[in-house]
């Protein structure tokens, strides 16, 4: 399951609300069908932020104390917002919630580096910086492209199971393994084999690449393009780069693609510029 930054504030069955408290100073659970959703106070709140001590001890507190609502084994999605959390601090989270018999699955949060730290510890990711607060009209009606977040690096191997998600571009150096996805709003860099499923311009810019050492994935998406693995895989495979040509997706080799490929944005497409034929999908 992948969680959108927005559902924790549409959800109406808040179950851990204190009338004294502010929401965004308090840890709180939510349901959502079989699964929960686990929110962490705000990193600066104006009323004072909880350091993780007491964050962790909230948490355990909440989980021990009130009668259990949710099915042992269920998933849990936690929304950090802007907390900035390590490695040994989501084990700790994870470990909590295996005491009462839960499972983290999924991060969301606006740090990147608490998504880094996320996805090398093997959770599911939507990592999300730009937010809608505070944005005024005029940057609201920008090209999309100039409003993507910085790129998110993972040095680490997307396995099965696990989805990352960012309004930027991604680069894994690592694989990105069967039954892994990997979803950003620029251009998708493997610097590995690419077995998964890869998907570029997820904001719809028809411009995005997807790139990888080796090509062997089980489907790519561009925008609102969809290509599926060929039934017929190359014996020998070498870096290439996947695009929208006029006619759907297309591969093309990475080592001679800037040379060989243009984008027009008449066509909203990669056009070549040559007569040299490079593309094998």
């Amino acid at each position: 399951m992948v969680l959108e930054t927005d559902l924790a504030t549409n959800m109406t069955s808040d179950v851990a609300i204190s009338s004294s408290v502010s929401n965004s100073s308090q840890v709180r659970l939510k349901k959502e069908g079989k699964n929960l959703i686990l929110l962490l106070p705000d990193q600066t709140d104006s009323k004072g932020e909880l350091s993780w001590s007491e964050t962790w001890q909230e948490l355990k507190h909440r989980l021990k104390s009130r009668e259990q609502f949710w099915q042992n084994g269920g998933s849990v999605s936690l929304v950090a917002k802007d907390r900035l959390l390590d490695a040994r601090q989501l084990h700790t989270i994870a470990e909590t919630l295996k005491e009462v018999e839960l499972n983290l699955t999924t991060v969301c949060t606006n740090r990147r580096q608490t998504a880094v730290a996320a996805a090398t510890a093997g959770y599911s990711v939507e990592q999300n910086e730009l937010v809608e607060t505070g944005l005024n009209s005029e940057v609201k009606n920008q090209n999309p492209s100039e409003l993507m977040a910085e790129p998110l690096y993972l040095r680490n191997t997307i396995r099965s199971g696990v989805e990352v998600r960012h309004p930027g571009t991604i680069i894994i150096c690592g694989d990105l393994n069967p039954g892994g996805s990997a979803i950003a709003a620029g251009d998708l860099f493997v610097w590995g084999r690419l077995r998964g499923v890869a998907h570029a311009g997820s904001s719809g810019n028809r411009q995005s690449r997807i790139m990888a050492l080796q090509m062997e994935f089980t489907q790519l998406r561009i925008a609102d393009q969809v290509a599926r693995a060929p039934k017929i895989r190359p014996k020998n495979f070498q870096p290439e780069t996947a695009f929208i040509s006029q006619t759907g997706i297309s591969l093309a080799r990475s080592d001679s693609f800037g040379k060989t490929y243009a984008f027009s944005a008449e066509g909203n497409y990669w056009r070549e510029t040559n007569s040299i034929k490079q593309s094998r999908y």
